[in-house]
């Protein structure tokens, strides 16, 4: 797995492979990066990075990436069972 959440999975019975990516829009927490001691003011973005999700505009599951049967789970289902249906 990577800090995007992506991972590809074979099923073993079809041989297929699958890639899944969490798809997350919600803003980046704006809190979080480092305080710049002479200013006092928050510097640096680190809401984004290692969200263990993706943003659906950096998502590379698409048709014109040669993906088919593209298909948006709800929130909560497992990829995994669908996978194995």
């Amino acid at each position: 797995m990577s800090d995007t959440g992506r991972y590809y999975i074979k099923n073993l019975k079809n041989g297929k492979t699958y890639c899944v990516e969490p798809i997350d829009d919600t803003p980046a927490r704006t809190e979080w990066g480092d305080i710049d001691p002479v200013t006092k003011k928050l510097t640096g973005n680190y809401g984004m990075k290692h969200r263990g999700s993706i943003r659906s505009e950096d998502s590379i599951i698409t048709e014109e990436n040669g993906f088919k049967n593209i298909i948006m789970l709800e929130p909560g289902q497992n990829p995994m069972d669908f996978i194995e249906k």
